[in-house]
């Protein structure tokens, strides 16, 4: 059996070939979804990739959230179906409710693209089961709205059911609450965080890690029962 990945381009997509990339390093046949497509092809999993979907008009996500494509991406991550979000990726997936909180704008007000140093805090997600909890990694960073932010009692929430994916080390690049760089919903297959692991799957460019090859095999795993 060949995992057949989806990715969605919507307008203001800079990472989607990229995520393509490391889905077929991974091992899986990259899909590429359009954004005005309802249809997902019979994808085994989605990834929402990096980017200025429709140029951050109103707020990153706001839009893309609307896309066609994301009415059936909603009703299926609901029905078990994984997905993952990165950057943009998950931005929409707050603006869809598929992840609790929000996403603001970076708390000094500039755009930050650095390695940023994380530690895995949940390794049991469909697409971190390839990491181990506690373990340090580093994965590049490129945002200007990356600021996690969520009331009280989600952040109490998150915390208690372990729903914390990863948290920014040394640094806390944008004022992301609690340290927060990505989180999970209660299943455990939707996954959103602001880092770039299609940009750390190759030794020679990039960050020159591996680190966020990971997600990828992780998720292959998990659909061909490796």
């Amino acid at each position: 059996m060949t995992a057949r990945i989806g990715v969605v381009t919507f307008p203001g997509s800079l990472d989607d070939r990229d995520t393509q990339r490391a889905i077929r390093l991974a091992g899986a046949e990259p899909v590429a979804l359009w954004h005005k497509d309802k249809d997902l092809h019979q994808v085994d999993a989605v990834v929402l990739p990096g980017g200025f979907s429709y140029g951050d008009y109103l707020r990153a996500g706001a839009i893309s959230r609307f896309s066609p494509v994301m009415g059936t991406v909603i009703e299926q991550a609901k029905a078990g179906l994984p997905v993952l979000g990165i950057c943009n990726g998950f931005q929409v997936l707050t603006e869809a409710h598929l992840l609790p909180g929000a996403m603001l704008g970076n708390d000094h007000l500039h755009f930050i693209c650095r390695d940023q140093k994380l530690r895995v805090e949940n390794a049991d997600t469909a697409w971190t089961a390839d990491y181990r909890a506690g373990q340090e990694i580093h994965i590049p960073l490129k945002n200007m709205d990356g600021r996690y932010v969520a009331d009280e009692y989600t952040l109490d929430e998150l915390e208690a059911e372990g729903r914390v994916v990863f948290r920014y080390l040394d640094l806390n690049p944008n004022g992301s609450l609690r340290d927060i760089a990505g989180i999970t919903n209660a299943a455990g297959n939707v996954v959103g965080l602001m880092p770039h692991p299609e940009h750390a799957v190759e030794p020679l460019i990039g960050s020159g890690r591996t680190d966020g090859l990971p997600f990828f095999t992780s998720i292959l795993k998990k659909l061909v029962g490796a």
